[in-house]
């Protein structure tokens, strides 16, 4: 408690600090907060012009009347020259601020603070240190900062703050800001991947009535003007499966969804996907689909299709082909039973339980299988890898390898332990499908399970007019963002990730 007073006292007084230069400034009869800024160069503009200038491809000229603006993140020297680091959108530069040169302006340099936002104006030159710099002739204070930044070395220790705070991360942090500016490149890269291969992008309702297409339980909310309550969606994939129907034959959304489930490292209750249907494709296909994906977006980042994770870990070889293990054998290697030939609850629960692993009670055989999966498989699959061939109790939506057959054409793609991509060769019998999400209910109301996936009757209805065999994919971009900048937890590349309010 007298740490948290002593910490409060000091942002006061810092606080008092700056405001009493503010009202400095605005008594020199300038605006600390002007509309805008001339901006010219970037700090990395500045460096490839003075390399341009020593190489002899610009006149000298060029370098004058040069305008850079950013934040202050650090101030040196004292007396009649003093340097400033100048950070922006490309990096850092530094300027030399100079009495003689400024003359009576030099006075607004005496009342800058770290953080603040200024812009300044002069000539490009390299110091005797060999440091690229800017020599100030002007100062144009653009806005004062009134609050501290985080130390620049230690930078933003506390984790909670970090991610409360993204903006002082982002300040302190270049890992953290090249991450986020990473995660706008993959998106990038994704969409016109996608775009490329002759997908068309489509937007499907936030805002359901039924919130089905996955096994997850939902955010409810009220739509006042129709009386009614409504959900956010849990996924995309009925709504575009529905535009198959309709001939879109190649569709894909990269959006939002919401699951009201718990928080941790690869958990946050909205992320991103990506889910994509192609007609006359089966699963095959989709799994080249998404190892082009992923390698070409790995290559795009960072030059390579390798990630370097350590001496722990060592290299992830992103180059396909990847791995592919069927479920059946990879639990009997990594748990030695065979779950296909029990599917007696109590037998199956007790052979979980001698292997240790723990079993919830009142579990469906699915979700029992599923516990295996992520106990005693996942953790194996540390190389790209697909998982293929899941039983019909685990994928309602995914269409039976041979007719009446137990398993059905799903794969689901693991990278360092992790789930990434689950996909299907898509069911189209209607017939089927309805017996499936019949079933489903029924299993839910057994179990009294909300994320058991649930009926929709207008998708049924599309499906009964006819779906062509369609290849369909669902991709977690977050979980891609993770892996690419070698980040173990999801709140690393979610700017602003779920936090629970401050009492």
């Amino acid at each position: 408690m007298e740490q948290d007073q002593n910490i409060n006292q000091e942002e006061d007084r810092l606080f008092a600090a700056r405001k009493n230069n503010l009202e400095k400034i605005v008594e020199m009869g300038v605006n600390p907060y002007p509309k805008s800024f001339d901006r010219t160069h970037l700090s990395k503009d500045i460096i490839n012009d003075l390399d341009k200038y020593e190489e002899k491809h610009i006149q000298e000229s060029d370098l004058e009347n040069c305008k850079a603006a950013g934040r202050i993140t650090a101030i040196r020297g004292q007396g009649k020259m003093v340097f400033i680091d100048l950070k922006d959108m490309g990096g850092t530069i530094q300027v030399a601020a100079k009495q003689d040169i400024l003359n009576d302006l030099f006075s607004l340099i005496k009342l800058l603070d770290i953080g603040d936002v200024v812009g300044f104006e002069g000539k490009i030159f390299r110091t005797r240190r060999g440091e690229p710099s800017l020599e100030a002739h002007k100062v144009t204070i653009l806005t004062k900062s009134m609050r501290p930044l985080p130390d620049k070395w230690s930078g933003l220790k506390d984790v909670e703050k970090r991610y409360r705070q993204r903006y002082l991360d982002l300040i302190s942090s270049e890992d953290s800001f090249k991450t986020a500016i990473n995660r706008s490149r993959i998106v990038s890269f994704i969409r016109n991947f996608m775009n490329e291969k002759g997908y068309i992008e489509v937007e499907t309702p936030i805002l359901v009535d039924i919130p089905a297409g996955a096994n997850a339980r939902p955010f409810s909310t009220r739509h006042n003007s129709l009386g009614q309550d409504l959900f956010l969606r849990i996924a995309t994939e009925l709504n575009l499966k529905k535009l198959i129907v309709g001939g879109l034959e190649k569709v894909y959304e990269l959006g939002r969804v919401f699951r009201n489930e718990g928080i941790d490292h690869n958990h946050n209750p909205e992320f991103t996907t990506i889910e994509s249907y192609e007609a006359y494709v089966d699963y095959e296909e989709i799994m080249k689909l998404v190892e082009e994906m992923v390698s070409g977006a790995c290559l795009e980042i960072n030059g390579s299709f390798e990630l370097d994770y350590g001496d722990d870990i060592g290299i992830i070889n992103l180059k396909p082909p990847w791995k592919r293990i069927e479920l059946r054998k990879a639990i009997q290697d990594f748990s030695g039973f065979d779950f296909m030939s029990i599917k007696n609850l109590t037998d199956l629960s007790n052979k979980m339980k001698e292997v240790n692993i723990h079993v919830e009670p009142n579990s469906s055989w699915a979700s029992m299988i599923d516990k295996v999966i992520s106990d005693k498989v996942e953790p194996n699959l540390i190389q790209p890898t697909f998982l293929i061939d899941y039983p019909v109790e685990m994928s309602p939506l995914a269409k039976r390898k041979l007719p009446g057959s137990e398993i059905v054409e799903r794969f689901e793609a693991f990278v360092m332990g992790s789930e990434l991509a689950n996909a299907f060769s898509e069911l189209n019998d209607p017939i089927d499908q309805r017996q499936r999400f019949e079933d489903q209910e029924k299993m839910r109301k057994e179990f009294n399970d909300d994320e058991m996936d649930r009926l929709e009757e207008d998708f049924l209805i599309a499906m009964e007019h006819g779906m062509p065999p369609t290849g369909g994919l669902g991709l977690g971009i977050d979980r891609l963002i993770m892996l690419l900048n070698k980040k173990t937890t999801i709140r690393d590349v979610v700017l602003f990730p779920q936090m629970k309010s401050l009492d």
